[in-house]
């Protein structure tokens, strides 16, 4: 399928168009197939790994929240950032960041914690109440396109248009182990003594240990993972989710949203994930995107060129956000005695909702 303005802006624009489109792309680590890979690590499991009915096991390499927030900061680069309001947060000496950089976008604490806390407040309300996304697309764009959720207020949740994760197939988790010897005999030096040595070496924990002085074995840690069945990453972009968004200039503004949901979605995957975690694209296996309709049916969509749809995704994205008009860039301070406030009325409602369960139990 050859792409064109027009064919894209009915995925924007028709209620009975397509409901997405995908991509599905095979990955390989930069030591070659079959090289050992580290995947995240979480608390209390370590590694992700599910296993299916017929005993695959399946990893996680990179969440769907991580992936967004690895591809959010594309739109802090030039030519992307013209795309979008820049909202900028000072605090300390000098220092600043972004909001595409904040974990929970619109709804994070740092912006309860700005001048535009009311702006973003209004903005949910008018998602809740009317349906209306104008604010919000306005003032932070890309918590539409990858979600947000405003827990601490009004509750409101935007869903994911863009949804992206890496995951590994038919995989052998492997261990690895290690053992510290300081440069010196500490005890020998009468740094401490040699009982203290003995009664303190071999315990990661121990004050010795803590600090370098003694033998520390590290045995049976993570060491990675085989992936004999391959490393995939599949990106969804939910054209249904994208045409529930309503409100002022709702046709403009879909498809200002659709246009960076595709310059997002098209962007080269950000290779070095984490330590022990570099992978590309794998060559042998060109990329697939395909649009899939309300029936099921999928249509292949074809690039002559590997840059074809990213060049074309940045012109529509520039064209539509031409036409529903970007947002105006801020710089705002970090206000102390918000944070603060914040977290006074957090704790001044959880009294008040313990008191009124008191209540209700007759306590």
């Amino acid at each position: 399928m050859k792409l064109d303005h027009d064919i894209i802006n009915k995925w924007a624009d028709d209620q009975n168009g397509p409901v997405a489109l995908t991509l599905k792309q095979k990955l390989l680590p930069v030591e070659g197939e079959g090289a050992v890979i580290f995947p995240p690590t979480y608390a209390d499991i370590g590694y992700n790994i599910d296993t299916l009915s017929d005993g695959t096991k399946v990893c996680t390499i990179d969440s769907v929240g991580s992936q967004a927030n690895r591809m959010e900061p594309l739109f802090l680069r030039e030519p992307w950032s013209t795309l979008v309001p820049q909202i900028d947060v000072t605090y300390g000496k000098g220092r600043k960041v972004s909001i595409l950089e904040a974990g929970h976008r619109l709804g994070d604490a740092l912006i309860r914690c700005t001048q535009i806390k009311n702006d973003a407040h209004a903005a949910f309300r008018a998602l809740l109440e009317a349906n209306d996304a104008y604010p919000i697309a306005t003032l932070a764009p890309t918590s539409l396109v990858f979600g947000a959720w405003d827990s601490r207020d009004t509750q409101a949740k935007l869903p994911r248009i863009v949804q992206s994760v890496i995951r590994a197939w038919d995989v052998e988790a492997l261990t690895r182990s290690a053992q510290y010897k300081p440069a010196l005999n500490y005890a020998e030096l009468e740094v401490f003594s040699e009982e203290e040595r003995k009664k303190q070496e071999g315990n990661s924990k121990s004050p010795l240990a803590e600090r370098g002085f003694v033998d520390v074995p590290a045995t049976g840690q993570h060491g990675g993972i085989v992936a004999r069945g391959g490393i995939e990453r599949t990106v969804t972009v939910n054209l249904i989710a994208l045409r529930r968004l309503g409100g002022k200039n709702s046709k403009d503004l879909r498809r200002y949203i659709l246009g960076l949901s595709l310059v997002a979605a098209a962007e080269p995957l950000e290779a070095f994930l984490r330590a022990g975690c570099l992978v590309t694209p794998d060559p042998r296996k060109p990329a697939r995107w395909e649009l899939v309709e309300r029936n099921g049916v999928r249509h292949e969509i074809e690039f002559n060129e590997a840059s074809a749809f990213e060049v074309s995704a940045f012109k529509y994205a520039k064209a539509a956000a031409t036409e529903f008009g970007v947002g105006a860039s801020k710089c705002v301070e970090f206000d102390m005695t918000l944070a603060q406030k914040d977290v006074a009325d957090a704790a001044e409602k959880k009294k008040a909702k313990g008191r009124t369960r008191k209540e209700e139990a007759g306590v």
